[in-house]
């Protein structure tokens, strides 16, 4: 077969798909869960082995695959007139991917707990500003400790891309007896994942203190020590950063807020930091498949004006940092790239 090439599908041909998002979830969801996937992402295999394999009717098979090629998921290569001879291909990535967004752990089902249905077809009067998302539906920031557990937990669930891209550059991100101190850390899961992996790091989460709770639960189930996973109670946006630190991370943290907020950060951070530490900065830059992974926070936030959430282009931190006065600020690869900059 060909290499995979697609062609992005006109305006009617995506509205069409869009119309009809919901189907399309439930024939991905089936291939995932009857094993489809892992024969059709290594590919090429034909209809009719698939047909055998998984015990399935073939014209029903036949009907089903159309739908997958025209999400843009597999390419088919009819040779011949026979059902049962047509070849088919998975893209790339396309079982991992499913896992991902449709399994029992996915970011998206666990999106689904908020009330997103309260602007579900109210989007005029939301956009004219006549309508907007309540308090107890969403707050921003969280105020009510109920808000506070479920947004950390929602953050946590995302962690995996983030884990994976810190394991890959463990041995240049600080010396191995570092401190680091993880603002708006969370609920601690972050530093127990990086406790883990790094017997001699000690970390400390800067949050706000309603969060004290949850990263002491953390780090009871962890087994950890409060010396090695330690919680700094304060709010950055009314006081400065603590110091004695040879790292300093912020993940997930800058892209909530205005661009001056997130400058004054950056500088708080250099203000902290010692001679020759370190800032890491995690967040989801402005692409493609950024803005599609969040199209329910874009979506959602139409209605909360106190939250800014904007992916920003991977420029804006680099340079932030540069003027902030670190040095050397560069990006570290990895499915959530990292930012690096040095204090001189």
């Amino acid at each position: 077969m060909p290499p995979f090439t697609r062609e992005a599908p006109s305006p009617r041909a995506l509205l069409h798909l869009l119309f009809n998002g919901a189907r399309a979830m439930d024939v991905v969801e089936t291939a995932l869960k009857l094993g489809l996937l892992d024969a059709l992402e290594p590919g090429p295999v034909t209809l009719g082995e698939l047909a055998t394999k998984y015990d399935l009717r073939p014209k029903r098979l036949y009907k089903f695959l159309d739908c997958l090629e025209s999400l843009g998921l597999v390419q088919r290569e009819q040779t011949s007139d026979a059902l049962e001879a047509a070849r088919y291909r998975g893209v790339p990535g396309l079982r991992e991917a499913a896992e991902l967004v449709l399994g029992a752990g996915s970011l998206e089902r666990d999106r689904e707990k908020y009330d997103w249905k309260a602007l579900y077809g109210r989007l005029p009067e939301t956009l004219h500003g006549q309508h907007s998302m309540s308090a107890t539906s969403f707050d921003w920031p969280p105020r009510t400790p109920e808000q506070v557990e479920g947004f950390e937990a929602s953050m946590s669930a995302g962690l995996g891309p983030i884990l994976e891209t810190f394991r890959a550059h463990a041995s240049t991100l600080w010396p191995s007896e570092a401190r680091l101190l993880d603002v708006g850390g969370g609920d601690g899961t972050l530093a127990e994942h990086l406790l883990r992996q790094h017997p001699m790091l000690s970390v400390d989460v800067y949050n706000l203190p309603a969060t004290e709770a949850l990263v002491a639960r953390t780090r009871e189930r962890a087994g950890l020590s409060a010396k090695r996973l330690g919680f700094v109670g304060g709010d950055f946006l009314k006081e400065p950063l603590p110091r004695g630190y040879d790292a300093l991370s912020l993940v997930r943290v800058l892209h909530d807020w205005p661009a001056e907020v997130a400058r004054s950060l950056m500088q708080a951070a250099f203000a902290a930091l010692p001679s020759g530490g370190r800032v890491l900065i995690c967040e989801e830059f402005r692409t493609p498949e950024r803005l599609a992974a969040q199209f329910f926070w874009s979506y959602f936030l139409i209605g909360v004006d106190t939250c800014v959430s904007r992916l920003r282009e991977v420029e804006f931190y680099l340079e932030g940092l540069t003027a902030a006065g670190f040095a050397d600020a560069h990006v570290l690869p990895g499915p959530f790239e990292l930012v690096v900059a040095t204090k001189p």
